[in-house]
């Protein structure tokens, strides 16, 4: 990828042997045919084109409640998975292709969530698209182009597919080039927010649904430097946390839904003080009931586990516990909230650790897969 690369910026990423010995027994597996029930399947994406070979989009599978992810199959045809999101209905599979210079959406049928059948791609207008989410409308799908800085507006066809864009934002950062690096609505779905690590900001829009035209409503500038990356909402809607990448800190917003505000209030440190060496927040998640906020780190390579207040305004940091792996890019937490389901890039690992339900905290690591070069796990 040219320019300043997702991927590689933060240095060059590397691979233990193991994982490039498990992650071709991954791609060759057997393939399967079965219909398992809510929860079991998952789709895993890592970068086809970042040394070691992922494999894009891959199937796995869990036997009922037992967390160990079992290879399906790998699908063909979706380069550089990674970022998935699905219809209302559960039936249409979207994932980002991070291509560089031509990003691409690809559309995959999972009626039969084991064997996901390609639709088709379409560009992304823009370069590295690392983050994608479908409108509450169902209408479209809503892209980040992470390399060219820019939002796209992808409208849902009978059956399925993407059509030719509808819109583009771009981003202009004041100080370095800009770098939308997710794009999701608001609880409510009246909203649609991106966040953009170059730019320092988060971007409030509408959508026109009728048009698939996008109006910008506000844009919150943080602190120069901060390098915003993923946010995510306290289930009550009223407040959000946002994972700064080139900070080790969390940035926790009020949400005004009425008036489409989004308004800084504190900012938390995502790892213990004293903590040194590289230190850059990845993915940001928050527990159903509100209770708990949880950020991967990069560098000292943990989950942070952070308390959240009764009203969701103030969060703390709890815990910081090994993820198993190296760089850990993406954290899930599976549909039952049992178990966390770590990515872990630069040592080609899937880790999968406990989760306390009372505590919210995580366990030690319980197993794990290997997938080279992995970023992301999306559960069906």
């Amino acid at each position: 990828m040219s320019g300043l690369s997702r991927r590689t910026f933060l240095g060059a990423a590397g691979a233990a042997g193991l994982g490039t010995v498990l992650g071709t027994q991954l791609a060759n597996a057997a393939p399967l045919v079965c219909r398992p029930s809510a929860g079991t399947t998952a789709y895993v994406g890592s970068y086809t084109s970042t040394p070691p070979a992922g494999h894009g989009l891959d199937v796995v599978t869990r036997a009922g409640s037992e967390p160990a992810l079992t290879p399906v199959r790998t699908v063909a045809g979706v380069p550089d998975a990674s970022w998935f999101d699905r219809s209302r209905d559960g039936r249409i599979l979207y994932a980002t292709d991070e291509g560089d210079p031509d990003g691409a959406v690809s559309a995959l049928d999972i009626s039969n969530v084991t064997d996901p059948k390609l639709l088709g791609s379409t560009p992304s207008k823009g370069s590295a698209p690392t983050h994608l989410s479908v409108h509450s409308s169902q209408k479209y799908v809503l892209a980040a182009n992470y390399g060219s800085g820019s939002v796209v507006v992808l409208p849902i066809e009978d059956g399925g597919k993407l059509g030719a864009a509808t819109d583009l934002q771009q981003h202009v950062g004041p100080e370095r080039d800009p770098h939308a690096h997710q794009v999701v609505n608001d609880p409510t779905g009246r909203w649609v927010l991106s966040v953009d690590l170059g730019a320092d900001s988060v971007y409030v829009y509408t959508l026109d649904v009728a048009t698939g035209k996008l109006a910008l409503h506000q844009q919150v500038t943080l602190p120069s430097g901060a390098g915003p990356r993923h946010l995510a909402f306290h289930p009550n809607g009223r407040f959000a946390y946002l994972a700064q990448e080139l900070r080790p800190e969390i940035t926790v917003l009020s949400w005004d839904a009425a008036a489409g505000k989004l308004t800084p209030i504190a900012v938390v440190p995502a790892v213990p003080a004293g903590s040194t060496g590289d230190l850059f927040p990845g993915e940001m998640a928050v527990s159903k009931d509100g209770k708990f906020a949880y950020a991967t780190v990069r560098g000292p390579n943990t989950i942070a586990t952070f308390t959240v207040s009764a009203d969701g305004s103030a969060i703390t940091l709890a815990s910081s516990v090994d993820t198993g792996g190296n760089w850990p890019r993406h954290l899930a937490l599976a549909p039952d909230e049992a178990w966390f389901y770590v990515s872990n890039q630069r040592s080609g690992t899937v880790t999968w650790l406990p989760r306390d339900p009372s505590t919210g905290l995580p366990g030690a690591v319980a197993g794990s897969l290997a997938v080279p070069s992995v970023n992301s796990v999306f559960f069906a």
